[in-house]
């Protein structure tokens, strides 16, 4: 498997992914992404800023991931010090074919990576409260529950902070 920042010439693979995982997310009661978001743009966007990383496995997209250090206001509300710079993932899907075999494990690695070169010390990351999956693997990982939190760009939904320090 390969970790590379995403091009625009993956802006279509990334669309197809999202558009495969969010009928499975939704149908386990995870609202957290729908038809609307995240879109298009949100993708070429974080491409253009060079936010936008891929998982490949020979030549197919298996998984995606915006590392950024932008923080919803609403990350001020979680039990951590929310004035410390952190690194941030935001928009981490697999395709379901690939769901269990590492991928997000080494999006995340590569966070972790990307932290240690900017100089950070603090890796952070939420997650929809229906998201079984994430809840499960962001502690394997060596991420802390730091509580609960609302955004208010998605209403209704809640959504579990999870943050891991770097020693």
């Amino acid at each position: 498997m390969t970790i590379r920042r995403a091009t625009a010439a993956d802006l279509p693979a990334v669309v197809a992914l999202v558009k495969a995982v969010v009928p499975l997310m939704n149908a386990a009661g995870n609202m957290q992404w729908t038809s609307e978001y995240p879109n298009e743009a949100v993708f070429r966007r974080d491409i253009e800023r060079q936010y936008l990383w891929v998982a490949e496995r020979l030549g197919a997209l298996e998984g995606v991931a915006a590392l950024t250090q932008d923080q919803d206001p609403e990350y001020a509300d979680a039990d951590w010090d929310a004035a410390e710079p952190a690194l941030v993932t935001h928009r981490l899907a697999v395709v379901p074919e690939a769901q269990g075999r590492g991928v997000a494990g080494a999006l995340l690695a590569q966070a972790e990576h990307e932290a240690r070169t900017l100089g950070l010390r603090t890796l952070r990351v939420d997650t929809n409260s229906e998201n079984a999956a994430t809840q499960r693997l962001f502690p394997k990982l060596g991420y802390r529950f730091a509580g609960e939190i609302k955004l208010a760009f998605r209403p209704g939904l809640r959504f579990f902070c999870y943050e891991k320090w770097l020693g």
